[in-house]
């Protein structure tokens, strides 16, 4: 029997896809739902199940944070979506499980069928982190939007490689050299970006962890990808290793 959790923010959503899996009730049972991210996290480090069905845009947060933030993570991950350019992109790319929304039941039927053979070959683990590696990936790709004098300026995730501080402004610096200065406080921009993806690891600086190359111990300071060296405060230190561990 594969216990199985869905993550979504939207209960019609949920109640959509646990009619759809009732239909299988000798193969898959549904131990819980949850509509907010927060709560998942936590129960789903408890209950440990082996399939959750994550809805990978909501509001509270997306489910690239999500899965970047669990300890347990021995189970398989299926996509659900109804729009998400990213997810779809990343489904076509990767071949990852997938049900669309409004859910129908012959897909259901073909991801209970991959599941249990999942389950037999004990490869829970291994297709969670080709899952959530293809997600990060995608999302990557995401344009932000940034207000600079009286005009918007669209810069992609992949091409940020780290902002700093400047008391009510922030200077975005990006991977053609180029930098522009936009009128919003470090915390307001940092809400913007990807937080499975970047990390504020001073007061002043929040950067892309995929743009690391170094971490010097001794003096407690990054390398960035521009050769930009960005100190990690003492009270970040432990959380930025175990970001960077789940990279």
């Amino acid at each position: 029997m594969i216990k199985a959790i869905i993550v979504d923010d939207e209960s019609a959503a949920i109640n959509s896809l646990s009619w759809e899996l009732q239909k299988f009730p000798e193969e898959i049972k549904i131990i819980e739902t949850f509509t907010s991210a927060t709560e998942a996290i936590s129960g789903i480090n408890y209950l440990k199940p082996d399939c959750v069905f994550l809805d990978v845009e909501m509001p509270e947060m997306n489910g690239f944070t999500l899965l970047g933030n669990l300890s347990y993570r021995n189970f398989a991950i299926v996509v659900t979506t109804a729009y998400d350019q990213y997810a779809i992109q990343a489904i076509k790319e990767n071949a990852l499980d997938y049900v669309l929304k409004p859910v129908d039941e012959e897909d259901i039927r073909t991801i209970i069928e991959k599941l249990k053979r999942l389950s037999l070959s004990n490869s829970f683990q291994e297709q969670f982190q080709e899952t959530l590696n293809a997600l990060t990936k995608a999302s990557t790709k995401q344009m932000v939007q940034f207000p600079v004098n009286g005009k918007i300026l669209f810069a992609r995730v992949e091409d940020i490689i780290h902002c700093e501080s400047d008391g009510n402004y922030t200077n975005i610096f990006l991977e053609s050299g180029k930098s522009f200065c936009v009128s919003k406080k470090l915390k307001e921009i940092e809400g913007l970006l990807p937080e499975s993806i970047f990390f504020r690891v001073h007061n002043s600086f929040v950067i892309n962890t995929l743009k690391v190359t170094e971490y010097i111990k001794s003096e407690g300071y990054v390398v960035l990808s521009n050769q930009k060296r960005i100190s990690v405060s003492r009270v970040k230190k432990d959380a930025f290793l175990k970001k960077m561990a789940q990279c």
